[in-house]
């Protein structure tokens, strides 16, 4: 009886997590928690691209194309993208708009308005939309377009 015990109390002895296993746990940890952090800026950064990519070269598409067939022509560069949701008052009778969701215009993933030129100068003979950006500067190398030519993002 008294062997056992003595067996018992070594058992409860051993149970626990010594300090040098916490702190190592504690450390590992830290560096997830370091890699992680120092990453998000580039997963947002890559999901805020896209989003300005999908939407100069998808997204406007069909609303453009649409005013087009109604009105004979993409909207001037005075006229812009606000074309798409108001009347122009020269040859206003027919447009059938607004051509887009909601009746308003989207920004892009840094709060800006999207660019629009027609006749474009990247895309002749039909109309250029592009993004400014990350760094909110038209004509710079991180303009996000319909142009074929991606953009560098300084990190």
């Amino acid at each position: 009886m008294r062997f056992h015990r003595k067996n018992s109390r070594r058992a409860a002895c051993t149970r626990g997590f010594s300090l040098l296993e916490i702190l190592v746990v504690l450390a590992i940890i830290g560096l997830l928690v370091g890699l992680a952090l120092t990453n998000v800026g580039n997963i947002f950064g890559g999901a805020q691209i896209g989003t300005a990519q999908l939407f100069v070269r998808e997204s406007v598409k069909t609303p453009l194309t649409a005013y087009r067939i109604h009105m004979g022509d993409f909207p001037s560069t005075a006229e812009g993208l606000q074309a798409l949701i108001t009347r122009p008052s020269a040859k206003g009778d027919k447009w059938f708009g607004p051509y887009v969701d909601a009746g308003k215009l989207d920004k892009d993933p840094w709060g800006e308005p999207y660019q629009y030129a027609y006749p474009g100068t990247h895309n002749k003979g039909t109309y250029d939309i592009w993004s400014k950006g990350p760094d909110k500067q038209s004509g710079t190398a991180d303009d996000i377009g319909n142009w074929d030519s991606a953009p560098t993002v300084a990190k």
